[in-house]
C-alpha cells in the first residue's frame, strides 16, 4: 500500500510511521522496447490480411465471416480474445468477392467429419486449400442454430473439423454474457493448441479511492468495491469468487473480504486497530497473510479465515520493515519485501515464518529497492517491481535459478500481476503520458493498453472465473 521514495503503495515498503505510510499511499500513483520477450514501445496487432503476410511461427487462426447479425457481437468477443492470447497469428479475410471460402472444385481435403449439423454450412464445404494457402492452420465458424450459438474449430491441415461446442447464451443485455463468451473462446484455444486460455479472466484495481473490475479485453468496467471510505490493495482468492482489500481511515487501515457475486463484505477479525494492508489470499483460501504497521515497524500477520482467529506474526522486524506478503501456489511459502539489508529487497521464507532469506539477488550499493512481489500461478516465478537510474521497471525472477531479469525498459512501470497463464502480466506504467494499465506477453513481448484512463493503479488479475458466481460463505 504505502510507498518509499515515490514507489507504488500495493505489496511495497512502508514507513514506520502510520502517517508516513499513508502519504505514500494517496500519493501513489508503465514502457516498452523488443528485447527478446520483453516488452516493445510498437504495439503489434498481430493481424495478417489476405495472403499479402509473413509467415510467423504462431499458428494461423481466422475467423470466418458469417450470419445472423446477432452473432456479431460474439465474433467480436472471440476474435479478439483469440488475439490477446499472443498465440495464434489472426488472419483478416480480404473483402468482396475476390476470395471464394466455400468448397474448392475438387475438394479432395475435405472430410466426412466436418458436418457441423448446427445451421454454418461450413464445415462440410470449407475450401481447406485456399485456407492453407492464407496461412491458416484454424478457423473457426459461428453459427446460430435456434436459442444456440455453435462454434466449430476447423483444423486447415487436417482438412476436417476439430472441434464443436454448442452453447446457449446468456440474453446480449445480461450480465454474464461477456463472460460466457470468453469461456467460448477459452474453449477454442484449449481444443486448437491444449492450452488454458486466460479470456474468461477480470482484473481488479483501484481508482479514485475506489475498487473497479474489468474484462481482460478491456472492457465492461464496474465498481465493486462498496463503500465510500478510501480502498487499496485488492486481492483475489484462488477460487474467484471473493477478494479482499483494505479501507484506510482515521489513520488505520481494515481488511475486508467480499463477495463478487453478492457484495457482501465482512471485515477480517482483529484488524483495523492498526494500519493491516496488503492482504494475500492462501491458495486454498483458509488464510490472509497481510502486513500490519505500528510505530516500531511493519510486519507480515496471518489470520485464519476459515475459523475466525488465530492472528499470528511471521516476522519480527527489529527496526526493519517486513511487509507484502505473496504466497507459492503450493501454499508452502511466502515471498516478501524487507528492509533489513537496508533498501527494500525481496526475500521468501516458509508459510509459518521460518527460514527467511534473500530470494531476488541484488548488489549492494548498485541495485535499487525492489517491491511488490506477485508469485507466478504456475510457481515458477516471481514478479516485482525494483529501481533502476530513479524510475521503476518491472522484473522477474527464476524460482529454481533464482536469476533475474528486466522487462521493462522504458518509462515508470509498477504493481506486476499476473494472469492465469503465468504468461502476461498488467501492471502499472506512463509510457503514453500518464498512468495506466498495461498488458505484456512474456513469450512475443507484444504489450496492449488494458485500460486508456488515466490515475488506474495497484491492478490484481483473477483465477479462472467459474462457471457460476455463486456466494462463498
Amino acid at each position: 500500500m504505502s510507498r518509499t521514495a515515490g514507489q507504488s503503495d500495493r505489496r511495497t515498503v512502508a514507513p514506520a510511521r502510520a502517517a508516513a505510510l499513508l502519504a505514500g499511499a494517496v500519493l501513489s500513483v508503465c514502457p516498452t522496447v523488443r528485447l527478446s520477450g520483453q516488452d516493445s514501445s510498437v504495439v503489434d496487432r498481430g493481424v495478417r490480411v489476405g495472403i499479402i503476410y509473413r509467415p510467423g511461427v504462431r499458428p494461423g487462426m481466422v475467423l470466418l465471416p458469417g450470419r445472423p447479425a446477432v452473432l456479431d457481437s460474439v465474433r467480436a468477443i472471440v476474435a479478439r480474445d483469440l488475439d490477446y492470447s499472443d498465440r495464434f497469428e489472426m488472419i483478416t479475410l480480404p473483402g468482396g468477392d475476390s476470395i471464394r471460402l466455400g468448397a474448392a472444385a475438387n475438394p479432395t481435403r475435405s472430410s466426412g467429419r466436418g458436418r457441423t449439423g448446427g445451421g454454418g454450412g461450413e464445415a462440410a464445404g470449407l475450401n481447406y486449400p485456399l485456407f492453407q494457402a492464407l496461412g491458416a492452420d484454424f478457423a473457426v465458424a459461428l453459427a446460430q442454430a435456434t436459442d444456440t450459438t455453435v462454434v466449430t474449430l476447423h483444423d486447415v491441415a487436417a482438412g476436417g473439423v476439430r472441434r464443436e461446442v454448442k452453447k446457449r447464451l446468456p440474453p446480449l443485455t445480461s450480465p454474464d454474457f461477456r463472460l460466457a463468451v470468453h469461456r467460448l473462446a477459452d474453449q477454442v484455444l484449449q481444443a486448437s493448441l491444449g492450452a488454458p486460455g486466460v479470456a474468461a479472466s477480470r482484473l481488479l484495481f483501484v481508482m479514485d479511492g475506489k475498487v473497479w473490475q474489468i474484462d481482460q479485453d478491456g472492457a465492461d468496467k464496474r465498481l465493486v468495491s462498496s463503500s465510500d471510505r478510501q480502498a487499496m490493495s485488492p486481492a483475489w482468492a484462488a477460487d474467484g469468487r471473493r477478494f479482499a482489500y483494505m479501507e484506510f481511515w482515521a489513520g488505520h487501515g481494515q481488511l475486508f473480504v467480499q463477495d463478487m457475486a453478492t457484495g457482501k463484505r465482512a471485515a477480517v477479525v482483529t484488524t483495523g486497530a492498526a494500519l493491516d494492508f496488503t492482504p494475500a489470499f492462501s491458495p486454498d483460501g483458509k488464510t490472509l497473510a497481510f502486513s500490519r504497521a505500528i510505530e516500531e515497524g511493519t510486519d507480515v500477520y496471518t489470520v485464519n479465515l476459515k475459523d475466525n482467529c488465530c492472528l499470528q506474526r511471521l516476522t519480527v522486524g527489529r527496526f526493519s520493515d517486513n511487509l507484502s506478503p505473496t504466497y507459492s501456489p503450493d501454499g508452502q511459502r511466502i515471498a516478501f519485501v524487507s528492509t533489513r539489508a537496508g533498501l527494500p529487497q525481496i526475500y521468501v521464507m516458509a508459510a509459518d515464518g521460518t527460514d527467511q532469506q534473500l530470494f531476488a539477488p541484488f548488489d549492494y550499493g548498485v541495485t535499487g529497492s525492489s517491491n511488490a512481489p506477485e508469485w507466478s500461478p504456475d510457481g515458477q516465478s516471481v514478479a516485482f517491481h525494483r529501481d533502476v537510474a530513479g524510475t521503476l521497471q518491472v522484473f522477474v525472477l527464476d524460482v529454481r535459478t533464482r536469476t533475474v531479469r528486466q522487462l521493462t525498459s522504458v518509462g515508470r512501470n509498477e504493481d506486476p500481476t499476473w494472469a492465469p497463464d503465468s504468461r502476461h502480466l498488467c501492471f502499472v506504467s506512463d509510457r503514453s503520458g500518464y498512468r495506466q494499465l498495461w498488458i505484456i506477453d512474456l513469450e512475443t513481448g507484444r504489450i496492449r493498453p488494458l485500460l486508456q484512463q488515466s490515475g488506474a493503479r495497484l491492478p490484481a488479475w483473477s483465477p479462472r472465473l467459474p462457471e457460476t458466481a455463486a456466494s462463498t460463505p
